[in-house]
C-alpha cells in the first residue's frame, strides 16, 4: 500500500511552539510534584514526578531532534539529518524503560514496609498533574500521527496524564480508608503500564535504524511488481529500507535479456513509475544486468559477504 500522510500539518515554527510550551509546563509540574512527594510522603507522586521528568527531557529531545533534522544535506551527512528524529525516538523510549524498571523496585521496597502518606496533599498534585499532562498530550496529539520521535513524547505525557489518575485515585482511597498500601500498588502499576508502552512501541525506532523493511510494504510485492514489468527476467540484491520515517527507498539489480538491452530505460522508467503509484516507493536505485553478465551465486534478499 502506498504511504498515506494527507494530515493537515502544522508549519515548523507552531510545531516548535507547541513544544517549547509542554516543556515549562512539565518543567514546573516536575518540581511541583517532587516537593509535594515529600512533603506528603508518597512514593506515587514521587513516581509520577520522575515520570514527569523523563517526559520533560523527552520533550527537549524531541524539540532539538526536530530543529536538526530540518537541516539540509551535507558532505558529512548526505543522506540529510532526517533520522535523528528515530534516535530520538529510541533514547525516548529507552528512559520510559529505565524510569518504570526503578519505579517497580521501589515499589516493591515499599510494599514491604508501607509508609504513611498525606492524602490531601497527593490529590492536590496529583490534579495539577492532570491538566498539565493533559494539556501537553492534546498540544502534540496532533503532531504525532506523522512523527515517530513526537509519537515517542507523546506517549511520554498521555502515560503521565493517566499515571496522574491513578494517583488522584490512590490519595482518595488513603484519605477514605487510610489505606497505606494502596501508594506502592499503584506505583508498581504506573511503572507496569511505562514499561508496557515503551515496550510496545520501541521496535518501531529500531527496526528503523537497523535499515529493516518497511512494516507497511511487502517485500514480496516489490518484488512481484518489478519482475511483472515486460523485459525483466530476474531480480537480486534486493535492498528494501527506511532512509527516514516516512521516505522507503529501494536498490536492487534488475535481469533482462540480451536482446533487450536498448530498452533497458523504458524498463526503468516504467519500474520507476509502478513502485510509486502501486506502492509509494518514490526513491530507487536500479542496477540492470544482462543475462550473460549477472553476478552468479546471487541471492533474492541482500548480498553476499
Amino acid at each position: 500500500m502506498p504511504h498515506d500522510h494527507g494530515h493537515n500539518h502544522l508549519d515548523p515554527q507552531s510545531g516548535d511552539r507547541r513544544v517549547a510550551v509542554a516543556i515549562w509546563a512539565n518543567a514546573l509540574l516536575t518540581i511541583a510534584q517532587i516537593a509535594g512527594g515529600i512533603v506528603s510522603g508518597s512514593l506515587a507522586l514521587i513516581a509520577d514526578a520522575l515520570h514527569n521528568f523523563s517526559d520533560m527531557a523527552a520533550l527537549v529531545i524531541a524539540f532539538a531532534a526536530r530543529k536538526i533534522s530540518r537541516r539540509e544535506a551535507d558532505e558529512e551527512m548526505t543522506f540529510g539529518y532526517g533520522r535523528i528524529e528515530i534516535v530520538a525516538a529510541l533514547i525516548n523510549y529507552t528512559t520510559l524503560i529505565i524510569v518504570g524498571v526503578y519505579l517497580c523496585y521501589e515499589g516493591v521496597l515499599r510494599l514491604l514496609e508501607p509508609p504513611e502518606v498525606a492524602g490531601w496533599t497527593v490529590v492536590y498534585i496529583g490534579g495539577v498533574a492532570l491538566v498539565v499532562d493533559a494539556l501537553t498530550a492534546l498540544l502534540t496529539y496532533s503532531m504525532q500521527k506523522d512523527s515517530m520521535n513526537i509519537r515517542a513524547m507523546f506517549l511520554h505525557n498521555l502515560s503521565d496524564a493517566l499515571s496522574s489518575v491513578a494517583v488522584i485515585v490512590g490519595g482518595m482511597l488513603i484519605i477514605l480508608y487510610d489505606w497505606w498500601l494502596v501508594d506502592p500498588v499503584i506505583t508498581i502499576l504506573i511503572a507496569g503500564y511505562i514499561l508496557y508502552l515503551a515496550g510496545t512501541e520501541i521496535g518501531g525506532p529500531i527496526r528503523t535504524l537497523m535499515l529493516g523493511s518497511p512494516p507497511d510494504i511487502e517485500n514480496a510485492a516489490v518484488v512481484a511488481l518489478v519482475r511483472d514489468v515486460e523485459g525483466v527476467i530476474g531480480i537480486h540484491h534486493v535492498h528494501l529500507w527506511q532512509m527516514q520515517e516516512h521516505a522507503v527507498s529501494l536498490d536492487c539489480h534488475i535481469v533482462v535479456h540480451p536482446d533487450r538491452w536498448h530498452d533497458v530505460e523504458p524498463v526503468k522508467s516504467q519500474i520507476k513509475a509502478r513502485l510509486s503509484a502501486e506502492l509509494g516507493i518514490e526513491h530507487s536505485t536500479l542496477e540492470f544486468e544482462t543475462t550473460g553478465k549477472a553476478q552468479a551465486g546471487t541471492q533474492l534478499y541482500g548480498h553476499k559477504i
